[in-house]
């Protein structure tokens, strides 16, 4: 039977696992973790009727490969979608919450008059906007920004208002580095089929309300987003019971990974403040790029080298909850938006007990909010204390918050978000190419081909598969 050491027990590792174990071949699995639980930055905390997530707390339904592994596991009876009640993303608007237009996906609006209609815009920033079908669709084929895209597209204003801060809580990048290619493909597409973004979502809408909707029986939410029930964690629980029992070793941290004269690898470092020392015929790195960079240095430099310029930037996410009472906003959608022009401390808030039930018990509501980014590094070194006065004082004046919170929590996360510079997809071939000269050898995780939990959960599947087909034809 083929040893196989998957390295990091973030959702990447797990997926890259449990993949292992559902193939034809015969594994030895074995994940080892640096942390002291599996999961990585998917976590959930339950107390006092509270389900709190310290890091994404959904993921996007409309990409198959998250769906796809909790139908195989069992797990789709406990997904929820988001609320209908509330189907609205607020934005900050000379320091006051308007509502995003309807149909308005990214930069791209499926019905104009909305838009037109919305303060959020001025006259001349609207003008510019309609006149997005006139602009011609770019001819190289080039990477771009998404500042360069955006304002090329639609205009300065309507990126400065609505793109970049849209963006901006998904990847917290900074615009004018993020690559359109690697982060939004889809409205590259968009520009070079149908010439124009507002063409193409307006044929798109038009295309999907001829479309049966399909089976109204499925058990599957029909939200954009969904979410296990019980928050992350529990999806995370899930998985690794169907691990073989004693595959996960935590506190256990790789610091060597070297060739044997056999083909198959040999790693070694800490477990428990002991040393541990062992072959392996197959790795799997799911670690962050500028890990994997230390890890395949005495194998491949060139390998080294390219993964080393993938950067990352971090966050913090600050959980709080108020009694209802206390928060004069009607909290009538999932969340606001902050646009970098507004020049305030935070990027994004969600307001989670609105927008996924089970979050926060009656009369209380749980909100959470973002901050640093690759914009705003210094903030990562506040205090808690610091970070918590700086939440508080955003939300007064957003929210009308009244009253300390009853409930807090602060999550740090460094270097976790990775930077999809432009030329990403580039740099992502070479770095691809390098590895497929290594045998038994497969990188995996967020840092690649994209950054959400589907995206992660393919990433490790493809690897585990890869694997398979090399390892275990032997």
């Amino acid at each position: 039977m083929s040893r196989v050491a998957v390295i990091g027990g973030g959702i990447s590792g797990l997926a890259a696992a449990h993949r292992l174990t559902e193939l034809d071949s015969p594994f030895d699995i074995v994940v080892l973790e640096s942390g002291d639980r599996p999961g990585g930055v998917l976590a959930t905390e339950s107390v006092d009727g509270f389900h709190i997530e310290s890091g994404p707390d959904s993921m996007l339904s409309q990409l198959p490969w998250g769906i796809d592994l909790c139908r195989r596991i069992g797990f789709t009876d406990r997904l929820v979608g988001t609320s209908d009640q509330h189907r609205h993303t607020w934005i900050v608007h000379s320091g006051r919450l308007l509502a995003l237009p309807d149909g308005l996906a990214i930069m791209a609006p499926s019905r104009i008059w909305p838009t037109v209609r919305s303060p959020i815009l001025s006259v001349l920033g609207k003008l510019r906007l309609a006149c997005e079908p006139f602009v011609s669709r770019r001819s190289a084929a080039t990477d771009e920004s998404l500042a360069d895209f955006a304002c090329r597209r639609v205009g300065r204003e309507a990126f400065e208002r609505l793109v970049q801060p849209l963006v901006s809580g998904i990847y917290m990048a900074d615009p004018q580095q993020l690559s359109i290619q690697a982060a939004l493909p889809r409205f590259v597409e968009m520009e070079s089929k149908h010439g124009s973004l507002i063409r193409a979502a307006r044929r798109a809408a038009k295309s999907k309300k001829a479309t049966p909707t399909g089976d109204s029986s499925s058990p599957l939410p029909t939200s954009m987003f969904v979410a296990p029930r019980d928050g992350m964690g529990s999806f995370v629980s899930a998985l690794t019971e169907r691990l073989p029992s004693g595959s996960i070793r935590l506190r256990t941290t790789v610091k060597h990974l070297s060739r044997q004269s056999d083909g198959g690898w040999r790693l070694s470092g800490d477990c428990d403040s002991n040393g541990f020392d062992e072959s392996f015929d197959a790795v799997i790195v799911a670690t962050p790029s500028d890990c994997a960079a230390r890890l395949v240095r005495q194998t491949d430099a060139s390998l080294t080298d390219q993964l080393s310029h993938l950067e990352q930037s971090g966050c913090i996410v600050v959980t709080l909850a108020f009694a209802r009472k206390d928060v004069a906003h009607p909290l009538n959608g999932y969340g606001f938006v902050v646009p970098q022009v507004e020049q305030r401390d935070i990027i994004a808030c969600t307001f989670s007990s609105v927008k996924y039930e089970n979050r926060a018990p009656e009369g209380q509501v749980l909100l959470r909010v973002f901050l640093g980014g690759a914009t705003r590094p210094e903030l990562m070194e506040l205090d808690d204390d610091a970070v918590l006065n700086t939440v508080l004082r955003e939300l007064d004046d957003l929210l009308g918050i009244q009253g300390r919170p009853s409930l807090t929590r602060i999550a740090r996360w460094p270097n976790v978000m990775p930077q999809y510079h432009v030329g990403h997809m580039d740099r992502i071939e070479r770095i691809e190419a390098a590895v497929a000269t290594i045998p038994h050898l497969e990188l995996a995780g967020n840092s690649y081909r994209g950054v959400g939990i589907p995206h992660c959960i393919r990433s490790g599947e493809q690897a585990a598969e890869r694997i398979q087909q090399t390892v275990g034809a032997v």
